[in-house]
């Protein structure tokens, strides 16, 4: 089982809880109130764990709410390197509203980061001896749009894999970078990434393989929300259909995804078996509302259901 590596570059404090009606003004009273460390590299690192792996993970985290990030990433029983920032860790909420069913989240940008800061991020991923790092999440100001492909490039440079899920001009510069284990961006991201809308499945399957043809990524793996995800490599493209089932939270289910099929290939999985997971992961991780994510239980239950992906 090769070992992993996660990054956040902009963590969080994740609460979430439910009220009975979403109304302006009035104080509303909650229940069933949760708190989690958040950001991608660390949903990844929570999700992973939960399936048998071992994972590092390395964030920032600051101000007066660092340390209860600290202590929520300890409470998860993960293994950390802590990056120091000045700046305060941001908090994010997700409120179900109960009365409609509907979900409401709120996700400040994030403080910003010195130079010292994001450079010490790079010099911490030059200790790492993880086979595979998890480059996951947005940038906070202050850390150049490249920072990802700069990381790519010292880590290869060691011979450590990188998976990427990124956005905006984050991604852009590290698919530009290349040399790829996996990029997982959504249908909506891709577009962005290429500044063109894409009509349809093969439109997308396309585009994603020629990310792969052009050396950038040796595979590409495009969530498509309700309607499934595609996954594209140099012999071809396939197709899963989403499962049908009520979807209460949108909250993790990208880095579920992600941290689904990381494992399963770094036990040794075929590509098409961790694309399989990866789609089981996803679902599970909307089964509930809040912030739990993917659970392994549900993983493997849903697992059974995945159908096999159709070339396109």
């Amino acid at each position: 089982m090769k070992s992993i590596a996660t990054l956040t570059m902009n963590p969080t404090i994740d609460v979430s809880y439910d009220v009975a009606e979403m109304r302006h003004t009035h104080k509303m009273r909650t229940d069933n109130e949760w708190y989690a460390p958040g950001g991608g590299g660390l949903n990844v690192a929570r999700v992973f764990v939960r399936l048998g792996g071992n994972a590092r993970s390395f964030y920032l985290s600051g101000g007066a709410t660092g340390p209860a990030l600290d202590g929520l990433v300890d409470l998860h029983q993960l293994v950390r390197t802590r990056i120091a920032i000045t700046g305060p860790t941001r908090v994010a909420s997700a409120v179900l509203e109960r009365q409609s069913g509907k979900e409401y989240r709120f996700t400040p940008q994030g403080p910003r980061i010195a130079p010292g800061e994001w450079n010490e991020c790079l010099d911490q991923l030059d200790e790492t001896d993880a086979d595979i790092v998890v480059l996951s999440g947005s940038l906070p100001p202050g850390v150049p749009d490249d920072f990802y492909a700069q990381a790519t490039r010292r880590l290869r440079r060691k011979g450590i894999e990188v998976v990427l899920d990124s956005s905006a001009p984050a991604l852009s510069h590290g698919i530009a970078e290349g040399d790829l284990l996996l990029v997982k961006p959504s249908s909506g991201e891709l577009e962005s990434y290429l500044g063109t809308s894409l009509s349809g499945h093969s439109a997308i399957a396309d585009a994603a393989r020629r990310i792969v043809a052009e050396g950038k990524a040796r595979l590409v793996a495009v969530t498509l929300g309700h309607e499934g995800a595609i996954l594209a490599r140099a012999d071809g493209a396939w197709f899963l259909p989403a499962l049908p089932i009520e979807a209460a939270s949108a909250v993790g289910a990208g880095d579920s995804f992600v941290a689904a099929m990381v494992y399963a290939l770094a036990r040794g999985d075929d590509d098409l078996a961790a694309f399989r997971m990866g789609l089981a992961a996803g679902t599970a991780a909307v089964l509930r509302a809040g912030t739990g994510l993917a659970q392994a239980a549900d993983i493997a239950r849903l697992l059974r259901q995945v159908p096999d992906p159709e070339p396109l």
